[in-house]
């Protein structure tokens, strides 16, 4: 199977099942995608997605790729859990002003497993602008997402871009430089004018 159907029906197959066992089968379908987003590992979006023929809108899920690498699938999974509460309140509860967490949705969270906090720990806020959560311990989603797991659901990729970004900051903040007459290498900041002491001659940056 090819990465990209193989990742998608994954998740798909993720959404189905949490769909009936935490959420009674009552959420829409929707559009599941995967989006980089800074400092974030999902968002929810409501009715953004519209049929080419027929007209009809749909919401979408997006998990943030770079997060999966760093985290087990439980974890992964629970983001997913986490926006479709968002899904859940848009259709069927009361969502407060764009981006706040209410005390609606924290109750939802609580409903299904996973414990609002502002700091990803127990004693955070439950509710606010910018909002995680933790897994409970032997609750809802925790149990769900096991059989999920032992049944044979993985996460079959990840993206890698952020240690490339990383990798090639490093490489940015250390350039070597080589003199061209006696072979002394030195190390420093891009675009640095370094002499060697030696020849007393400009050491040129080693783009190798």
């Amino acid at each position: 199977m090819e990465p990209t159907q193989e990742t998608y029906s994954q998740l798909h197959k993720a959404y189905g099942f949490f769909n009936q066992v935490l959420f009674s089968n009552r959420l829409t379908s929707c559009v599941i995608t995967l989006q980089r987003q800074r400092e974030a590992y999902g968002y929810f979006w409501g009715n953004t997605w519209k049929a080419r023929r027929g007209g009809t809108v749909t919401d979408e899920i997006a998990l943030n790729p770079d997060s999966f690498q760093d985290r087990s699938d439980m974890e992964v999974l629970s983001t997913l859990v986490h926006e479709m509460t968002h899904l859940e309140q848009h259709h069927f509860g009361k969502p407060s002003r764009n981006g706040y967490h209410n005390h609606e949705w924290s109750k939802l969270m609580e409903a299904v497993g996973l414990i609002p906090s502002n700091t990803g720990e127990n004693g955070g806020k439950k509710t606010g602008q910018r909002m995680t959560h933790y897994i409970e311990p032997g609750g809802c989603f925790e149990n769900a997402c096991k059989k999920l797991i032992k049944a044979g659901f993985y996460i079959p990729w990840h993206a890698i871009t952020r240690n490339l970004e990383e990798a090639e900051k490093k490489r940015a903040s250390k350039t070597k430089y080589t003199c061209q007459s006696c072979g002394s290498n030195a190390w420093a900041k891009p675009e640095t004018n370094l002499m060697c002491g030696d020849c007393e001659e400009r050491m040129t940056a080693d783009d190798a």
